[in-house]
């Protein structure tokens, strides 16, 4: 799909689509994607506006073939500035297309930043505020018309499934609660749609979910048995290896650095343990150059 990255309403009416195709998916239900016991699913990391990986990503996927999906997550607010703004929305937009042409074979899966950008939450990676330069670049882009993509791009953050959950006892999200905060979380969160209250701040499930760090083992185990999962597969921490074993029942991956891994699941399978998970991760490297 050919879109005017300049044009503010053809951006936005392409994030409303796609941000619609995901609320009515047959595989939604709650605010999850469930997939069936069978074919392929990529899990990334996170991607932080990397093109070159997005494209390598993208083009392993395979998305044409019959039951091949791909999760993608944490796209936006990355290194790379343009006149001192973030056009990060030019991957969102990208997504969003992706979406469009594979509905329900894509899976943007929310992530904080993502959620701090939709809903106005201070966020930086180190190097200022993500979100003051994002709406820049909006500005930059659109000029008056950057309000009109900001709220198109919240619908669209609002689509984003919280987690996606597969048949086989695997779940990919882009984190869990930290243990600190699971009297505050609820755990029946992925049983129905998000509410306003589950984004807000500190308090909301969806805001403790996305921005949970420090899990322990017992927590881990606890959350397995409670949504009946035997493996998840995250993002949201710094992994120098692209890949790493948290816990025998947690893999995080990182998809945004030289190191970056993905990891291909067979859906029909039983999953493998996190350990042997290792030995079937992917460099990005690897794929080479983009036919």
């Amino acid at each position: 799909m050919t879109i005017d990255l300049s044009d503010a309403e053809a951006v936005a009416d392409l994030l409303e689509r796609a941000g619609e195709a995901m609320r009515s998916s047959r595989l939604r239900r709650g605010c999850c994607a469930h997939l069936p016991r069978r074919g392929r699913l990529l899990v990334t990391g996170d991607l932080h506006d990397h093109p070159v990986h997005y494209e390598r990503i993208e083009h392993f996927a395979r998305l044409g073939r019959p039951d091949h999906h791909v999760v993608l997550h944490e796209l936006i607010h990355g290194d790379r500035l343009v006149n001192g703004v973030d056009l990060s929305h030019r991957m969102l937009a990208r997504v969003a297309a992706l979406v469009i042409a594979h509905p329900e074979h894509v899976h943007p899966v929310l992530a904080n930043h993502e959620l701090a950008q939709a809903f106005r939450q201070g966020v930086s990676k180190g190097a200022g505020d993500n979100v003051a330069l994002f709406d820049a670049g909006l500005e930059w882009a659109f000029g008056d018309d950057a309000e009109f993509v900001a709220e198109a791009l919240e619908s669209f953050v609002r689509a984003m499934p919280l987690a996606v959950r597969c048949d086989n006892g695997c779940m990919i999200s882009h984190s869990l609660p930290s243990p600190i905060a699971m009297k505050r979380f609820d755990l029946g969160v992925l049983d129905r749609a998000l509410e306003e209250r589950d984004y807000l701040a500190n308090t909301g499930s969806a805001w403790l979910m996305v921005w949970g760090r420090g899990q322990t083992h017992e927590q881990i185990e606890a959350l397995a048995q409670a949504w009946s999962v035997r493996l998840f597969l995250t993002g949201h921490a710094h992994v120098p290896s692209g890949v790493e074993v948290a816990d025998e029942r947690l893999v995080i991956l990182n998809s945004d650095h030289e190191q970056a891994m993905v990891l291909p699941l067979d859906l029909a399978a039983d999953p493998m343990s996190a350990e042997e998970q290792l030995f079937h991760a992917i460099p990005i490297a690897s794929l080479g150059s983009i036919p």
